[in-house]
């Protein structure tokens, strides 16, 4: 099996070479019986050739042949090796790379090889909570978990020194660059900011923190920002900034709900005729009308016993 990765701009000719291949090896079961066999009889043999004694014909080509069997059978169990599900043997034989063995069980590889194991499960790294300053300048906490697996096992061990390392920096790396790309709240209409429009921030950080480990042969399967929040030192100030925009567009609403309601009032008073007010009379109504809608408390009803001008 052959995985084709593209090649980045700049990346190393030994790494532009090196992709997965599968290896070659043998049913281990097999292996295994004969090898056993063979000590066995070399076993035999040899306490054969040696209790016959110098003096009896073949003790030599006795215990050359058990040699050979005991070297036979130490050879194939020598290259068993075992393969578990989520794992895979990178089979290296004088410092060439030779392929990959994926499908679980026991198999049998050149016993001069080296067989490195890796593992192409699926795994979380949580980056440490960094403090970054954001696009605006503010300094923001932030902290981000990406899950990953290694689908070439032949970059993930030759083109890069460790892989798992690697990972964790390029992941940090990339948390910090998008958190000082953006501000925290968007102040603009339109503008992508890190609390407002965390769907398009964690999918934009994926894409980064992808092309970053790409060359390690790894495959970036989700990440999500676990901690976003101002430093401690702003938190107060920003919290009261928050609060008193709130309270302006709170504000902001109740006074358009309130002329809303003023203008009604004044139309349905004309319109069904109810009662001719004057310029003077509106005036009164709407500012009364503001101050009880307006009003964060209670209004008290007074009773006017005179006219209306009075």
């Amino acid at each position: 099996m052959s995985v084709e990765v593209p090649i980045e701009a700049g990346q190393a000719p030994s790494t532009r070479q090196m992709t997965e291949s599968q290896g070659w090896s043998a049913p281990g079961v097999r292996v295994m019986v004969a090898g056993i066999l063979m000590l066995l009889a070399g076993i035999v043999l040899l306490a054969l050739g040696v209790s016959l004694g110098p003096s009896a014909p073949g003790p030599i080509a006795l215990i050359w042949a058990a040699a050979a069997l005991i070297i036979a059978g130490y050879l194939a169990l020598r290259g068993l090796t075992a393969v578990v599900a989520g794992e895979a043997r990178v089979v290296q034989l004088f410092g060439r790379y030779r392929g990959t063995v994926r499908d679980p069980g026991l198999h049998w590889v050149n016993p001069f090889a080296r067989r490195r194991r890796v593992s192409v499960r699926i795994r979380n790294h949580e980056t440490a909570i960094a403090k970054v300053n954001d696009a605006d300048g503010n300094p923001i906490e932030i902290a981000a978990v990406v899950v990953w697996h290694v689908h070439d096992t032949a970059q993930a061990l030759y083109a890069v020194d460790d892989f798992t390392q690697f990972v964790a920096i390029q992941t940090e790396t990339a948390v910090r660059h998008i958190a000082s790309s953006y501000p925290y709240t968007s102040r603009v209409e339109g503008e992508l900011s890190l609390r407002d429009n965390a769907e398009e921030i964690t999918q934009r950080l994926s894409a980064e923190i992808a092309a970053r480990v790409r060359p390690a042969g790894v495959t970036i399967i989700e990440s999500r920002l676990t901690r976003l929040s101002y430093a401690p030192e702003i938190a107060q100030a920003m919290l009261r900034q928050q609060q008193a925009n709130a309270v302006v567009g709170a504000r902001t609403r109740i006074v358009e709900g309130a002329v809303g309601m003023v203008q009604l009032a004044l139309r349905r008073l004309q319109e069904e005729d109810v009662v001719e007010l004057d310029e003077e009379r509106k005036a009164a109504m709407v500012s009364n009308l503001l101050v009880v809608l307006c009003s964060e408390q209670a209004t008290q009803q007074v009773v006017n016993t005179g006219s209306l001008y009075q």
